[in-house]
């Protein structure tokens, strides 16, 4: 027995020692090292723990808002249209309520909140107000708002990545660091919306587009497909997977069938640019309005009702501009409707979206953009094509919709794929979708919506802050009055801009414009702290140059980023300059980097 196991071993140490296998060996690591050098692995751990985290949460939502509260909701509405008034003025009342004194502020939530903690906050979503927020996305929904449950679903979902970051970055086998927090963000979001519709592929291409109007996401794509599977197939387990808005396909189309989806896209388009463009002039003065949060809501929800109750008294029956309208599809595909009440369906829809999201309300409005294309794709076949296949250009006009409102073409044609149950549709959508994204411009109704990844350098991508900061950082205290903040400036001091302290609390910052905008005649009497600019970006100190350079570059920039660690304490500032300068040192040291690159300050 001793013999055969020595032999063995002996056998098994002469393999090892091969000549072929020594030589080999080492190239097999490196192409597995190569091959797995961006650490995949890990994603196939954490997306579907994601995925399974929203597809519960989502499940959750689905059934409270569409079966427990506005199925019952909707039936009253429709036998009783007196009470679309106090129950809209109720449920918007509550939201407003609800976001005003249990978030920290009651105009970020939803896509919004998402997009904008991609580009500026690198992923970090606080989760103190979730549950309120969640809530309110009921009570907004639920009542009859004009909206749908994708705004809580790409929230949630995104909430949820963005916290499992904050768990499992302690946790060292999966190695994570400050850009995974964005890609989990992303992830969890599309997961969201993957859940909602039903439509894995819709949830992905829309969460990865979401972010940019000319650009993708790209590193989020696997964690993202995982994930929206995942979420997708835990909801299903539920609720079934049958497309929630599953309509025949047209067996065919023809060339000129083509052309008219182009005059479709051209048409929608424009619509969608003035929409969106209306919407944002109409948020801003809402979000500018120096009233309560619930009484904005409360003007907000007698608004909607009132497009309800305008509908309902022309055209009685079962559809209405109101609530999230999962109904609506099958109504107006599958009963007739006269081109004027489609029109006027979707004129109205439009304007409840303004009124409901607009005022605040917590939700997004992917459903009601689709519904109204599709209304006026319909309405079009009927009055202008005369075809006999009014279902693609339904369709068609969905496609047009999303892509010009949300800037979104990709997701639009992929969720009209998903939608029909086929590929018959593909081509005029993406013909109609192309077009509409063309006439509409840069308008979008995502304000936080960026045009493309601002910066591409690779070679910065590990290099932390803390090697390019100043140290050496002057600080104001927020009691000092102008004219003594303005008697410690010194010819040596070139900062335009510094941060404020209260004691050891960070304020913001003051900056000397801000200072040149009061009288110096009021300069004995202000204090620092009514002048500060309290929206200010912080970064640890192990976050990425190009993180720093993102957010020094965006739609609502600051001139510096404050250094803070874990505990909270400043130790230094970084500006656009301070990068500069650390890549044209490293482009001086290795002149191979930085030959695409074009930056200016």
């Amino acid at each position: 027995m001793k013999q055969k196991i020595g032999r063995q071993e002996r056998t098994a140490y002469q393999f090892l020692r091969h000549p072929l296998l020594r030589k080999y060996a080492p190239l097999v690591h490196e192409d597995l090292t190569a091959v797995y050098a961006r650490d995949l692995q890990k994603w196939l751990i954490i997306a579907p723990i994601i995925g399974v985290m929203t597809g519960l949460t989502i499940t959750a939502i689905a059934v409270i808002i569409l079966n427990g509260v506005w199925a019952p909701v909707l039936r009253y509405y429709l036998s009783h249209h007196w009470a679309i008034v106090p129950g809209l003025l109720a449920g918007f009342v509550v939201t407003g309520l609800i976001m005003q004194f249990l978030t920290p502020d009651p105009d970020e939530h939803s896509t919004e909140e998402i997009v904008r903690s991609y580009h500026e906050h690198q992923g970090d979503v606080n989760m103190r107000p979730f549950f309120p927020k969640l809530l309110a996305a009921i009570t907004t929904v639920g009542c009859g708002g004009s909206a749908a449950l994708e705004g809580p679903s790409i929230y949630g979902g995104g909430a949820i990545g963005s916290w499992m970051w904050a768990r499992l970055r302690s946790v060292g086998r999966f190695r994570l660091d400050a850009r995974d927090r964005r890609i989990m963000l992303i992830c969890g979001a599309a997961a969201g919306m993957s859940a909602v519709f039903r439509a894995p592929l819709t949830g992905i291409v829309f969460s990865l587009e979401m972010p940019y109007k000319d650009d993708l996401a790209h590193e989020a794509l696997l964690p993202s497909l995982l994930a929206s599977v995942v979420s997708f197939m835990t909801l299903s387990s539920f609720l079934g997977s049958a497309p929630l808005f599953d309509f025949a396909a047209s067996p065919s189309f023809t060339r000129r069938d083509l052309g008219w989806c182009a005059l479709l896209g051209l048409i929608i388009g424009l619509i969608a640019m003035a929409f969106v463009v209306t919407f944002r002039r109409a948020r801003t003065f809402c979000v500018e309005m120096p009233v309560p949060h619930w009484v904005k809501l409360a003007a907000g929800g007698l608004l909607t009702a009132l497009c309800g109750l305008i509908f309902l008294y022309f055209y009685r029956g079962s559809l209405v501009p109101l609530g999230p309208n999962y109904e609506a599809v099958g109504l107006i595909l599958g009963h007739p409707h006269s081109s004027l009440e489609l029109i006027l369906f979707g004129i109205l829809k439009l304007a409840g979206t303004i009124f409901t999201l607009g005022t605040g309300g917590v939700s997004a409005m992917f459903v009601p953009l689709f519904l109204s294309g599709g209304a006026f794709g319909l309405a079009f076949a009927q009055s202008v094509v005369h075809s006999s296949t009014p279902a693609l250009y339904a369709a068609v006009g969905m496609a047009c919709f999303i892509s010009a409102g949300y800037k979104t073409p990709l997701a639009a044609v992929v969720f009209v794929a998903e939608a029909t149950g086929g590929h018959a549709f593909i081509i005029p959508g993406l013909i109609g979708a192309a077009v509409a994204y063309a006439v509409s411009g840069d308008a979008s109704a995502s304000g936080d919506q960026r045009l493309h990844e601002a910066v591409r350098v690779e070679d910065f991508q590990n290099l932390p802050v803390r090697e390019v900061m100043q140290q050496q950082l002057i600080s104001v205290p927020a009691s000092l009055t102008l004219r003594e903040f303005a008697a410690t400036l010194t010819p040596h001091v070139h900062h335009e801009i510094f941060p404020v302290f209260e004691g050891e609390k960070l304020l913001g910052t003051c900056s000397l414009w801000a200072m040149s905008q009061v009288p110096s005649e009021r300069w004995n009497t202000i204090k620092v702290a009514e002048i500060v600019n309290h929206r200010v970006h912080k970064v640890s100190p192990d976050s990425d140059v190009i993180e720093a350079l993102r957010l020094l570059t965006g739609e609502h920039s600051q001139p510096i980023l404050l250094i803070v660690e874990d505990l909270g304490r400043t130790v230094g500032i970084v500006t656009k300059t301070d990068i500069l300068k650390a890549l044209k040192l490293r482009r001086d040291s290795f002149p191979a980097i930085g030959e695409d690159l074009a930056l200016t300050e």
